[in-house]
């Protein structure tokens, strides 16, 4: 019954922010946010996971530059909640667009029938944009994700990405594996985040520390024989992006599987490596991505 209240609760709380910044232009909605997180995220158990993780990584930066990453961060993702019930409305691929794309034309090869990629990419900016691009491009895609707790708050934010033409769904079981791979063989592209926590995954780097990571990218695309295409995006103020499409990532279909597999994860976060690295402060820092151990290790706890 108290887990009914709370759920309750929490459903009439996002019913309110969504109904308020909903009803906002899309700037102001960014701006108040950014203004509302950058109040209360330090005050979470999410922030110190953040420093921890950003010291891990970062063990040169100085006191005064990890506190500025945490301010920004936190400016980020108060940003990108202000943003979520206006992602339809960025004039992707339109005059005075808000997100300028570097790569379109190898964006442009999926459009072609029957040509797929695994699409692979990270918790970036407003993370939300890329694969909105993807679809509103027209290139046939459907996007993977974790299904949130709360059924009401996650029916809301799958009809809005509907609404742009981003089809979700959360891969479970044996039937999820096979509606991935019935759309991969089918021509189709599927899209996924590579940097969330995998337990049953491979260990690999990221930014010089092992974790366990979601090894299901890498096998498809040997499985369909599918590259795996990277994106990644920047904010470049306000409520405005820059998303870049690499050159993607093939996989020497000769070797071993797990020789493969590894080597494929190792590349993905190799690459998100990178990316983080050019923009730490875009990042989304919160998740506990790495094992207490290499706190322990690195010494941050």
């Amino acid at each position: 019954m108290f887990s009914k209240i709370l759920t309750a609760l929490e459903s009439l709380a996002f019913d309110a922010y969504w109904g308020k910044f909903s009803k906002l232009d899309i700037d102001k909605a960014s701006n108040e946010g950014a203004k509302f997180a950058r109040f209360i995220g330090p005050k979470t158990s999410a922030h110190k996971t953040a420093e921890r993780n950003i010291r891990m990584c970062f063990p040169n930066f100085t006191d005064t530059q990890v506190q500025e990453i945490l301010d920004a961060m936190w400016d980020n993702l108060g940003r990108l909640a202000g943003e979520l019930p206006h992602l339809g409305n960025l004039g992707y691929f339109k005059e005075n667009s808000r997100v300028s794309m570097t790569g379109v034309e190898i964006l442009d090869r999926y459009l072609e029938p029957n040509v797929g990629a695994v699409f692979a990419s990270g918790h970036f900016a407003n993370w939300e944009v890329m694969p909105a691009a993807i679809v509103q491009r027209g290139v046939p895609c459907e996007v993977t994700y974790r299904a949130m707790n709360n059924k009401h708050i996650d029916q809301v934010i799958r009809d809005a990405r509907a609404s742009y033409g981003v089809t979700l769904f959360a891969p479970k079981g044996k039937e999820g594996g096979m509606r991935l791979m019935r759309i991969l063989a089918k021509g189709g592209s599927i899209a996924m985040m590579n940097d969330q926590k995998y337990d049953t995954g491979v260990s690999s780097p990221l930014l010089g520390h092992n974790c366990m990571t979601n090894d299901a990218a890498v096998r498809l695309a040997h499985r369909f024989k599918k590259p795996i295409q990277t994106m990644s995006l920047k904010r470049t103020g306000g409520a405005n992006f820059e998303v870049a499409i690499q050159e993607p990532i093939m996989l020497d279909f000769e070797k071993p599987i797990e020789e493969i597999v590894q080597s494929g994860v190792d590349t993905i976060n190799k690459f998100l490596s990178d990316k983080i690295t050019e923009a730490p402060d875009q990042y989304f820092w919160v998740h506990k991505r790495w094992p207490k151990d290499a706190w322990k290790n690195a010494g941050v706890i």
